[in-house]
């Protein structure tokens, strides 16, 4: 078999597991399986919502935590929640789980999060199975969190010192802002056991062709005057420009409603895309910060020190789009995307039209026939914005794949904290 389609079985494989489970909801035992599912499926997806909600409010998300862990942790209680129900109501199970991961991790909402459990719960009847439900739900958001407490998200992000040679990154342009997630590498991963698992390969001569291909490429295309650029590209750079993380959970809730799963298929597709996805940030820090490689606006500015005679220097040259604080290589839009792709073509199939839009252009979506055509389209918007080359890209891509095939493979396991 080979890998491709052993990825599709596994994803195949996680829905049958979960098929009898996915038919647990809010309603008594008369109500018709069709409408169990879609309220199971909605619970997931509200809980989800919630999160989204709070990671792009400013301020609500502590500076030196990133979003994705939020959401592997959140997910996974949600998940453990519902498979531990057993005879009780594995909605009150998911309500109370993802209630109380988030009450945790964000105490000033406790208020808003207490109001929607209420509303959840109050769909649910009450006995026995609804108390059965809301102690599991508080034992696995319990269980998650003690397992999380320590991970080295806590630690205080240390300083970074540029290397000042050619190649080596430097904070950049206009605000020169000091790198963020410094730390963030040594976070320890969900499933995928240590950061450096599927580090990047070293990156490519700064004299060679291929680099200078990248860089040129970028230079044109990326530049925020660039008449080469198309409109369309221009639109493209934009509307990616959001956290990808966001937009894959949002693709995802897309998927669950149109393919009508029910909660424990639901949660579990959460569960593992966002423990891919926080491990794909882990692991693509690792990289970022081990080869410390300069972003475009600095080796174009500062092309004549690269030893390349086919590098042109243009110290004037802007992108389109704010640099992020951190080095260049791989691409995070890369990764995280070529992660999500991978883990939902694994549960859906890779060939399944969707339309997703952007907290960043708001009003303006975009469709695709494949999930792979998603992630391909956002990593190359980075370089229609200027913050990325295609060596970001192509290097990001491998190292999602990598990691969502891996993790896939360990899905098949139960699904549990400590990965």
């Amino acid at each position: 078999m080979g890998r491709a389609m052993a990825v599709m079985a596994v994803g195949a494989a996680l829905s049958a597991g979960v098929a009898l489970g996915s038919r647990i909801g809010p309603a008594g035992a008369g109500t018709p399986p069709a409408t169990r599912d879609a309220a199971g499926r909605d619970l997931v997806a509200a809980w989800n919502r919630t999160l989204l909600g709070i990671v792009r409010t400013p301020g609500a998300q502590p500076a030196a935590v990133h979003p994705t862990r939020n959401f592997a942790i959140m997910h996974t209680a949600i998940a453990d929640a519902v498979a531990d129900a057993g005879k009780g109501s594995a909605y009150a199970a998911a309500a109370q789980a993802g209630h109380d991961t988030l009450a945790a991790l964000y105490p000033a909402r406790a208020a808003e999060l207490d109001r929607q459990l209420a509303g959840e719960l109050a769909d649910v009847p009450d006995g026995p199975s609804e108390d059965a439900g809301v102690r599991a739900g508080r034992a696995a958001a319990g269980a998650v969190l003690a397992d999380r407490a320590h991970d080295g998200s806590e630690v205080t992000p240390p300083p970074f010192v540029p290397s000042g040679g050619p190649g080596g990154y430097r904070p950049t342009p206009p605000a020169f802002a000091a790198p963020v997630f410094t730390h963030w590498a040594a976070v320890r991963p969900f499933a995928l056991g240590r950061g450096d698992r599927f580090r990047p390969p070293p990156y490519p001569r700064l004299g060679g062709k291929e680099y200078a291909g990248a860089l040129g490429e970028v230079q044109a295309l990326g530049r925020d005057t660039s008449t080469e650029r198309t409109a369309d590209q221009t639109t493209q750079a934009r509307f990616w420009a959001a956290p990808i993380w966001n937009h894959w959970n949002e693709i995802a809730q897309d998927a669950a409603r149109r393919h009508g799963t029910g909660l424990a298929a639901t949660a579990r597709m959460f569960a593992v895309l966002d423990r891919t996805l926080a491990d794909s940030v882990i692991a693509l820090y690792d990289g970022k910060y081990h080869h410390a490689i300069w972003r475009p606006v600095t080796a174009i500015r500062a092309a004549g020190t690269d030893g390349n005679p086919a590098t042109r220097a243009d110290p004037d040259w802007q992108p389109l789009a704010v640099t992020p604080p951190d080095p260049s290589y791989p691409g995070a839009h890369s990764v995280v995307g070529e992660a999500g792709a991978t883990v939902l073509a694994a549960f859906f199939g890779p060939a399944d039209r969707f339309t997703v839009g952007s907290e960043a252009l708001p009003g303006v979506t975009r469709s695709f026939e494949r999930y792979q055509d998603a992630a391909d389209e956002a990593g190359l918007s980075r370089i229609y914005a200027g913050v990325h080359t295609r060596l970001d890209h192509t290097a990001g891509q491998v190292l999602g794949r990598r990691i969502a095939r891996y993790e896939l493979g360990r899905a098949l396991r139960p699904s549990r904290t400590g990965g």
